[in-house]
């Protein structure tokens, strides 16, 4: 298969705001490769926190990834709450008995999970059972996907530890970062759920000998791995909306201190979303100033520039990217809060679980439930975020086809 025009998918964090980003994916491979004519080939697969679930779907249906998609949306919209929402009991008491004895907790060798207030036996089952993972070795060894990478948080060093799988031995030279790790593997289930193990929340998952834990606290947006296996193009989802709060909300904010819940959903958000906006404006940065190179040089300038740079046929040479950024055009957490309090979530969620969440919403404020929103793993709510993704990739469709034809002309051979 031809890499000419290499496209990178990077799939966010979000825990169950996951589902808006299958909603794009779902978008690209019906409605731009039926536009296309062709369907669209998967190359390049970055996921970080639940993000990597997505990915390692989409890798294991890679030589059709639409029947992948619609696994996928099939998987979201028949979530319960109460299989995927349990207090883990165990580890509560643990947390409780080291504060008040002062002492950490002795973690036996045969011991794969570690911490979190949530028993991630439902993930884990889902994860195990929906995704077949030699199917990733397969076809990356049959060249229907380059490359597949997970990004995780090493727990003893809070070091980013991307985890790459490709066809190739090793990895290419990678950043000189020393707080990032790049390991070749093979991509198993338990670099999934450790990439997905959102901190307190979910247990830290031991891989060989270290525990790890969701790569969004340092890496949410993985666009780095994708831009040095060769990506020439990257889709980037971001389940973030970025608007002003309506004016009661901001009335209520001022009159009143934000509760510890709410403070805790924002800051959710700050670990797991926001810095994508600086790494997209970074990029952008340096295509104006590689465009403005070509204009006043000509066009050898940057193959010029990368010689002198010593990356010349390098992937790590500096290279103009195109990207298409999109991000949530309603604020997730707001619809969760809505959805929760909703009769319809009442009638239909009437477990111990569902009336947590409902008070968690009632305790983060009115139109306020960013915390809510990574918990509410619920069937009828992802459907609804996996809709608002299909309806913000079909605002963006003209640039989606532009992103992706190139792609698709170069992997269809002339007949004859």
């Amino acid at each position: 298969m031809s890499a000419r025009g290499r496209i990178g998918f990077i799939l966010a964090g979000g825990a169950a705001r996951g589902a808006y980003e299958v909603g794009i994916v779902s978008h690209v491979f019906d409605r731009v490769a039926k536009d296309l004519g062709a369907k669209i080939p998967l190359d390049v697969l970055c996921g970080t926190s639940v993000g990597a679930i997505n990915a390692c779907a989409l890798a294991a249906s890679a030589d059709d990834p639409k029947v992948g998609v619609d696994r996928l949306v099939k998987e979201w919209t028949s979530l319960r709450l109460p299989d995927l929402v349990r207090a883990n009991t165990g580890e509560i008491f643990s947390l409780v008995r080291s504060f008040v004895s002062v002492r950490q907790a002795t973690i036996r060798p045969e011991q794969v999970r570690q911490g979190g207030v949530l028993d991630p036996i439902g993930i884990e089952r889902i994860v195990h059972g929906a995704i077949d993972f030699a199917r990733i070795r397969d076809h990356i060894q049959a060249g229907r996907l380059h490359a597949l990478t997970i990004s995780t948080t090493d727990v003893a060093t809070g070091r980013t530890v991307i985890f790459v799988e490709r066809a190739a031995a090793g990895v290419p030279r990678w950043s000189r970062d020393p707080t990032i790790a790049v390991r070749p593997t093979e991509i198993k289930a338990e670099h999934a759920l450790a990439s997905a193990a959102v901190p307190f929340l979910f247990p830290a998952v031991r891989i060989d000998h270290d525990f790890y834990c969701d790569g969004g606290l340092r890496q949410n947006v993985p666009l780095s791995p994708a831009r040095r296996l060769g990506a020439e193009g990257l889709l980037v989802v971001n389940p973030r909306y970025i608007g002003a709060a309506p004016p009661e909300i901001q009335v209520e904010r001022e009159a009143k201190y934000p509760g510890p819940l709410f403070l805790a959903g924002k800051a959710l958000n700050a670990l797991l979303l926001d810095r994508i906006d600086n790494d997209i404006a970074r990029l952008s940065r340096i295509n104006d100033i590689l465009e403005a190179g070509v204009r006043r040089y000509g066009p050898t300038f940057v193959d010029e520039l990368n010689k002198e740079l010593g990356a010349a046929h390098s992937v790590n040479g500096v290279r103009p990217l195109r990207v298409v950024h999109i991000r949530a055009s309603r604020d997730i957490g707001a619809a969760a809060g809505e959805y929760v309090r909703s009769p319809e979530f009442a009638a239909r969620a009437g477990t111990v679980a569902s009336r947590l969440l409902r008070r968690m919403a009632a305790w983060e404020g009115e139109g306020e439930a960013d915390l809510v929103s990574y918990l509410l793993f619920d069937g009828e709510f992802a459907a609804r975020l996996i809709e608002l993704g299909r309806r913000d990739a079909a605002a963006r469709h003209a640039e989606l086809c532009a992103l992706f034809e190139p792609r698709v002309r170069a992997s269809v051979r002339p007949k004859g």
